[in-house]
């Protein structure tokens, strides 16, 4: 079994370093929040990201105009942190294969990786249609529209996407990290547990579950909810980086958060 990123990495999501940062710009990623939107053609990275991207660019140069051989080269940039070069090349790729659905979603996902929300935003919107949506494209909407300050059209998105996947933990560790943005900390939590509810959700899901109820101020909770399941060395990091994130918060008994500004994670 793939052992589970530390919470220092997990915790590295787009509406999450905002929160933390007390503001809304930056170079964050919106990967932990959305996960993939990659089509079934895409192939996926090796394990060596740097490996990865030699081979796919390699078969990219050879051939600037394939789709398929953009996607696996952007794909592969992206988990080495390439993150402008990533919206070169899928600029380039959207202007060779016009209309492509794929390529148009990875590259709103690459200039939303790269802070460019509002332009993320207007080419996901091209990426699916009303008559036709895709719930992984409307969360990654509602992302960058947080990212823009919008949170009630955010969430708006997040309900659209939520009637075409009920329960999908995903949409729901977005809808919950949106109320988190706003201090809606009650609302936050009970979004989070419904995703930490599904066997679907991942680790991610969890660590956000644990910040949101650290910053009400219930810290052993949060405490047992990071540790679940991990090795003790393991356990025990994530217990630490908690603590170090919620030093010096004003956490109420309330749950009324003051989120200070704070360094980003990246």
């Amino acid at each position: 079994m793939r052992q589970q990123p530390p919470l220092a990495r997990l915790l590295v999501s787009a509406a999450l370093a905002a929160l933390l940062a007390g503001g809304l710009g930056g170079c964050q990623t919106m990967s932990d929040l959305t996960g993939s939107l990659a089509t079934k053609t895409e192939p996926s990275p090796q394990a060596d990201p740097q490996r990865a991207a030699e081979i796919y660019g390699d078969r990219y140069r050879s051939n600037p105009k394939d789709a398929n051989a953009a996607l696996a080269y952007g794909q592969a940039l992206r988990a080495n942190g390439q993150r402008a070069q990533v919206v070169a090349v899928l600029e380039q790729a959207t202007i060779a294969n016009a209309g492509n659905k794929a390529v148009l979603a990875a590259y709103g996902r690459a200039l939303a990786d790269n802070g460019d929300f509002q332009q993320a935003f207007d080419v996901l919107s091209r990426a699916h249609s009303p008559d036709n949506p895709d719930w992984r494209i409307l969360s990654v909407q509602g992302t960058a529209l947080d990212q823009m300050g919008r949170n009630d059209e955010a969430r708006r998105y997040y309900a659209s996407a939520l009637k075409i996947v009920p329960g999908e933990p995903s949409v729901l560790s977005n809808l919950g990290l949106s109320y988190m943005l706003t201090k809606d900390l009650p609302k936050a939590e009970g979004a989070l547990r419904q995703a930490y509810a599904s066997t679907r959700a991942d680790a991610r899901v969890r660590q956000n579950l644990a910040l949101v109820i650290g910053l009400q101020g219930r810290f052993s909770e949060a405490e047992g909810i990071v540790k679940a399941d991990l090795p003790p060395e393991e356990a025990a990091a994530n217990v630490a980086y908690l603590k170090e994130m919620l030093k010096g918060r004003d956490v109420p008994r309330n749950g009324r958060a003051t989120i200070p500004v704070a360094a980003r994670g990246e």
